[in-house]
Formats: C-alpha cells, sequence, structure tokens
C-alpha cells in the first residue's frame, strides 16, 4: 500500500481559554495558567523582550535560574500547592515543581485534538480502540485518549507522575475509565507485552532527550528510539489506527521523525505528517516553538 506523506509544517496550539502565553523574551516567557501568572525560562526566546523597561511587573511565580544549574520560584503571594485549568471537558491539575515545569505542556492541545478526532471516527464504525501511552508524564495524552472513548494503558518510569495522571483523570470526571496505570521502564514494558502477545490499536511517545529506567537504565534518544519504534511495531494490531511521536530535542528536525515512522510503517499505507507545535504570542503575535512531532494515521 501506498503513504501519503505531507511536507512537515507548524501547528499552533491557539485553541485555549484558561492559557496564554503573554509575552516572551530574553530567554523567559510571561504566562497566565488560569488565575496566576508565572515567569519561567525557555531556551528557544533568544530574541529580546519588545515592551516595558526590561522585566514584567505583573507576576505570581518567577522561576530564577541558577548559574550551576537548577533553580528556584520565587513567589509574590502565598499561591495554593495545586489548582486547575481546563480545555474543553479536560480538567489538568497545575503545580509548579522545583524543576520549573508546571506538570502540563499546553502545545500538546493539538495532538490531543488530532487523535480524538481519529479515536472517534474508529468508533463511529463499531470498533474499539486501545491506546498505549508511552512516557505518558502527568497523563494530559491518556486522559484526552480516555475522553475520546479509547481505552488506554499509560507508562511512565515515575512513580508521581503516574500519582498525577490519576488525579488528572479523576479532575476529568474519568476515575472509572479504563486506563492502566503503570510505573515501569518503557522499552522493558513493552518487551513484556510482546511476550504477553498483547496488541493496541494506536501509540503515543513522548520520549525525552536523556533519561534512567526504573532501576538506572540509560536512555539516549538518537541511540535509543529506532530500537524501541522497532519494538513497537510489534504491539500494533491488524488495523493500527495512528502512531504519534512528540519529542523535545533541539537536535532533531521534524523531518527526522517522520522519515522514522516512514521506515517504521512502510507497507501499512496510510497518511504521514511532521513538523513543530508552537504556542502563540499574545503581545506581538510571534509563534515560541515548543517541539516536534510525527504523525502516522491509517486515514488521513
Amino acid at each position: 500500500m501506498r503513504m501519503t506523506i505531507e511536507r512537515p509544517g507548524l501547528i499552533v496550539a491557539d485553541g485555549w481559554k484558561d492559557y496564554q502565553l503573554l509575552d516572551s523574551g530574553l530567554g523567559m516567557k510571561h504566562e497566565k495558567w488560569g488565575p496566576y501568572t508565572l515567569v519561567r525560562p525557555d531556551p528557544q526566546i533568544i530574541w529580546p523582550r519588545t515592551g516595558g523597561n526590561g522585566r514584567w511587573e505583573n507576576w505570581d511565580g518567577f522561576y530564577h535560574r541558577s548559574e550551576t544549574g537548577g533553580g528556584k520560584w520565587e513567589f509574590r503571594q502565598k499561591l495554593p500547592d495545586n489548582w486547575t485549568i481546563n480545555y474543553g471537558t479536560l480538567k489538568f491539575k497545575i503545580h509548579p515543581t522545583s524543576f520549573k515545569h508546571t506538570g502540563l505542556f499546553p502545545e500538546q492541545a493539538v495532538n490531543w485534538d488530532w487523535f480524538t478526532k481519529k479515536i472517534k471516527a474508529a468508533k463511529a464504525t463499531g470498533r474499539e480502540v486501545s491506546v498505549l501511552n508511552l512516557f505518558g508524564y502527568t497523563g494530559a495524552a491518556s486522559v484526552a485518549a480516555a475522553a475520546a472513548g479509547a481505552s488506554v494503558c499509560h507508562v511512565d518510569a515515575a512513580e508521581g507522575m503516574v500519582k498525577w495522571c490519576k488525579e488528572n483523570a479523576a479532575l476529568s470526571g474519568l476515575a472509572d475509565a479504563p486506563v492502566r496505570y503503570i510505573t515501569d521502564d518503557c522499552l522493558k514494558f513493552v518487551r513484556r507485552e510482546i511476550k504477553r502477545g498483547r496488541k493496541y490499536d494506536a501509540i503515543i511517545m513522548d520520549p525525552p532527550t536523556y533519561g534512567r529506567g526504573t532501576t538506572g537504565e540509560m536512555w539516549k534518544l538518537e541511540d535509543h528510539l529506532w530500537e524501541l519504534l522497532s519494538e513497537c511495531k510489534q504491539l500494533l494490531s491488524d488495523r493500527p489506527v495512528f502512531f504519534l511521536i512528540n519529542a523535545y530535542t533541539a537536535r532533531l528536525s521534524p523531518t527526522v521523525v517522520v522519515n522514522l515512522l516512514a521506515s517504521l510503517m512502510s507497507g501499512a499505507g496510510g497518511h504521514l505528517t511532521g513538523g513543530e507545535v508552537g504556542l502563540p504570542i499574545q503581545r506581538d503575535k510571534k509563534i515560541l516553538p515548543c517541539g516536534i512531532f510525527g504523525r502516522w494515521s491509517a486515514e488521513e
């Protein structure tokens, strides 16, 4: 079967109401997360700040980088330990962590929208859809897939992230949805699933540039991604619905991810595309690039 391949492009997550990227410049971004405004570093922001006196005055939390690595938050008022924001019917817990993140990557909403349509279209034909989410982090993609009607297996090596996924599912009214929560090294888990003969109709993965498994195994994206993809191919059902790869490394272009998926899904037909995901910057309408993706689907 012939596969159609679309040139990589840029997709902007502009459907948010509870999140806004207000401004950017000089290595920092000024964001609105529901009722609270945070300032955080971003290595992609090498352009100057366009307004004000070189700093933002309106913020509740400011993450200061340390010259020795890491950093810490400064809060102007005592914020709650966590709060929630909505994306449509989905609800997510936001918590500023010690490593600058909040537990959610809002640019990924474009991928949630995409695979939600794929899952619903497959279910409209009478199919049940099972989704495997690897390196699932706090589970936004798992929750979105479950909300679309899929059964989901959520896998992450960090127990705290898996617990956070459960919380997000409950917040979205999906506490009783068919979601398996697994704390495990992703490659080891995939190999065990192959031995068990389990199959999935769709796979989502968000592999880190570097990482460690549950027993200290080293992961390096360039060295291990193809190995993982090859193993995952064996988990796909006879009629796969989609395969989605996200990545946050500046070392790879979207074309590399497209090429990987083209090799992986050779002979399967379908439609393949890739590109960057980004967020609109409210002040000056720039776009902040936030990562790359590759998408294969059985139907365009």
